[in-house]
């Protein structure tokens, strides 16, 4: 009995510093937040009770279900797209090829950069008259201030900076699956295509499935890329939700409604990550 007491006193011990940063930056923050929901609060000064107000007042505003269908219609073309990319450029860089080391640290590069640096960089390359992209095609486009356009240009930039992170993910799945297995299919005379998707993909499901999720929570949070090279246009064409609960937050200082919009956008989320696991769940099944 001791034993076991000292074992879990010790995994508690261990616990202890993530658990003090957990309840103080996130659990009392949800909870905190939640609670202002239900208040007229602004920045600085005393709340005043007024139940489920802003509920109300977020559930009949069109500019906040513009803002998150916006930032869903993003979630549902990049999350497929960069999970996708970061697994064929996984594949590229999984090969025998020479210099594959070389290229899988500059696959990565990208995504240690700052957002301010990477958004600074493709705003360059997207400039209609002296943009790098004008230069080389010969061709005018105003990527940033046309609607569909920005979106492309955004999910260019995004795939990008982000993509890199997924390729080592799908490295590691790749480099899990044993060699003899793809030997002995090799032997028993298998296509290279009935080696990715007999062997590759089904083996790889687990890792993919994870990219998948992880990804698409990212998406969600999409605010510097519209913020810095759209500012949300053009209109309001792509100011995605974190952006509209921004503006009314620190912009108009409802820090009531901006705490609803938060609360109701978290479980947007939820909904949205449990109805996916459920869905790849039953394709696995």
């Amino acid at each position: 009995m001791k034993e076991s007491v000292k074992r879990n006193l010790t995994a508690w011990l261990f616990l202890a510093p993530y658990l003090v940063f957990f309840i103080a930056f996130l659990a009392f923050p949800i909870f905190r937040g939640f609670g202002l929901s239900f208040f007229r609060v602004s920045l600085g000064r005393p709340g005043t009770f007024v139940g489920f107000d802003n509920y109300v007042r977020v559930l009949t505003d069109t500019q906040f279900w513009l803002s998150l269908s916006n930032t869903l219609l993003f979630v549902v073309v990049s999350t497929p797209l960069i999970t996708a990319v970061g697994f064929t450029m996984a594949m590229f860089v999984n090969s025998k090829l020479k210099g594959t080391a070389i290229i899988r640290s500059v696959y990565f590069a990208p995504y240690v950069l700052s957002m301010a640096v990477v958004t600074g960089l493709w705003i360059f390359i997207f400039q209609p008259y002296l943009g790098l992209l004008s230069v080389l095609t010969g061709v005018e486009m105003f990527w940033l201030s046309t609607r569909w356009l920005a979106w492309i240009a955004i999910i260019i930039t995004t795939t990008w900076w982000t993509v890199g992170f997924n390729m080592i993910l799908c490295l590691a799945g790749l480099q899990d699956i044993p060699e003899e297995v793809y030997e002995a299919a090799r032997i028993d005379g298998a296509s290279r295509t009935q080696l990715l998707f007999q062997i590759t993909l089904p083996m790889m499901r687990p890792v993919l499935t994870m990219v998948f999720m992880l990804q698409a929570i990212q998406s969600f949070k999409l605010f510097g890329q519209t913020w810095l090279m759209t500012g949300g246009g053009p209109g309001n064409h792509t100011r995605t939700i974190v952006q509209y609960i921004y503006q009314i937050g620190f912009i108009e200082r409802n820090m009531g409604v901006s705490s609803t919009m938060s609360f109701l956008f978290f479980l947007v989320v939820l909904l949205f990550t449990f109805g996916q696991s459920k869905l790849l769940s039953f394709t696995r099944n």
